[in-house]
């Protein structure tokens, strides 16, 4: 069964067939960049089992060889393929699926370049909602 997923906007849609080849949080600067996050989780997926369904993509490369798609209308990032790195291989944003919880991160990468300060991330107070509005 495919998993399916898109931008916020819905203008760009995807689906990917099978078990992605990883699921790993990423912690590189260029991924920080990208997003604006401390990290990102991606998925990745032979590119024959990777189709894009509804809408097309912009592409950005800060290098020439990574090259991050995203829609265009709400700025999404949504795939990203480097076959300097990943050859063969699509990794999506594992929460741009339509269910992000389909796909489990199994592991942390390019940890080197994680925020010192995401190490005891989990170890800070936690509220359901905003604090204030609960």
């Amino acid at each position: 069964m495919p998993l399916e997923g898109g931008c916020q906007c819905k203008q760009v849609r995807y689906a990917v067939e099978g078990e992605p080849e990883h699921s790993a949080f990423c912690h590189c600067s260029d991924c920080r960049a990208s997003s604006g996050a401390p990290a990102v989780v991606w998925s990745a997926f032979p590119a024959e089992r990777f189709t894009v369904t509804a809408g097309e993509a912009k592409v950005y490369s800060s290098n020439g060889v990574a090259m991050r798609h995203f829609c265009g209308t709400c700025g999404t990032g949504l795939w990203y393929v480097n076959e300097a790195v990943l050859p063969g291989l699509v990794d999506i944003q594992t929460a741009t699926l339509d269910d992000p919880e389909a796909l489990v991160p199994g592991v942390h990468i390019q940890a080197a370049e994680e925020l010192s300060w995401m190490k005891t991330a989990q170890d800070l107070p936690r509220f359901d909602r905003f604090p204030g509005a609960e």
